[in-house]
This record gives structure tokens, C-alpha cells and sequence, in this order.
């Protein structure tokens, strides 16, 4: 064999090595793309999922919104429940063949205590009344009228009309009160 047959077979051979490197090159090339459209597919997959998660999520929050407005005030029912109770039984005692002095008394009794646990559940929610010891503040009291006072200082309460409620720090009613000048 000589030498140029040598070269055209080892040409021949180099070509076809060529073609095979080629080959394998567009095989790895499309294996790759393959590899990258199913790790696209499953990060798109994995999207939908975490946004019909976040969807669901967003749904049930509001939801449970709506529920925490609509029954925001029965913890605040369940504790006055006592309350009508008590009043409930001062009513029929006053049904009792009783004497009227004694029947009284024990009316008068059980209307104070059915007023401070009323104003204890109150307290327990947030709401309490304006004191009648604190100074004069016009964000919780309403001046009604002035007086002349040797007792009290200019500005003090010296009587109280309508007491005030106030809702932790805000006021829900101001308390009508007497000044002295």
C-alpha cells in the first residue's frame, strides 16, 4: 500500500471520525435541549402550584376575616349573658308576696350587684367609666356648667351629670360634669 493510499484511507478515516464527533456532538446537544425542556416544564408545573397555593391561601384568609368581623363581639355576648340572668331574677322578685320595705332593700341589693358585675364585664372587654376623681380633661369630660366653689379650685369637677365610657383609649362618651370658676 502506498503512502498517498495510506492518506486517502486515513483521510477517509478522519472524516468519518469527524462525522461520528459531529453526530455525537448534535445527540449530547439534543439530550441537553430535552434535559432543559423537562426541568422548564417542571419549574412551570411547580409555579401553578405554588400560585393556586397562594390563591387558596389568600381565599381562606379572607374568609376567616370576614368571620373574626362578623362574630367580633361574642366573647363580649357571652359574658353580659350573667347579666341578663341577674336582672332576670331581680324581676321576678319583685313577683314574691313580700313585705314592700323589705322587698325593696333586696331589690336595691340586687341592682347594685347586677351593676358592678355589668360594669365588670365591661372593664374585662376594654370599657370603663371616666373617673370622677380625674382632673378636668375636655377630651373625656364635657362641661355642662360652672359654679362657684370655695371647696374646689378653679377648673375642678365638682359633680358629675352623665358619666363617661371610654373604649381602652378612646372615649365613647363624654362625661357631663359641673366646673368650678
Amino acid at each position: 500500500m502506498s503512502n498517498r493510499e495510506k492518506n486517502e484511507i486515513s483521510q477517509e478515516e478522519l472524516e468519518s471520525t469527524d462525522e461520528v464527533e459531529d453526530n455525537e456532538s448534535e445527540i449530547e446537544e439534543v439530550d441537553e435541549l430535552e434535559t432543559l425542556k423537562s426541568a422548564l416544564a417542571a419549574q412551570q408545573d411547580k409555579y401553578a402550584r405554588v400560585h393556586a397555593d397562594f390563591d387558596n391561601i389568600k381565599k381562606r384568609l379572607e374568609r376567616e376575616k370576614y368571620q373574626a368581623l362578623e362574630y367580633a363581639q361574642e366573647k363580649l355576648a357571652k359574658d353580659l349573658i350573667p347579666v341578663i340572668d341577674s336582672l332576670e331574677g331581680a324581676i321576678a322578685a319583685t313577683k314574691v308576696e313580700a313585705d314592700a320595705e323589705q322587698l325593696l332593700e333586696k331589690l336595691e341589693e340586687g341592682v347594685e350587684l347586677t351593676m358592678k358585675q355589668l360594669l365588670s364585664v365591661l372593664e374585662k372587654h376594654g370599657i370603663k367609666q371616666v373617673s370622677e376623681d380625674e382632673p378636668f380633661d375636655p377630651n373625656v369630660h364635657h362641661a355642662v356648667q360652672q359654679v362657684d366653689s370655695d371647696e374646689h379650685d378653679s377648673g375642678e369637677i365638682v359633680n358629675t351629670f352623665q358619666k363617661g365610657y371610654k373604649y381602652k383609649d378612646r372615649t365613647l362618651r363624654d362625661a357631663m360634669v359641673v366646673i368650678a370658676n
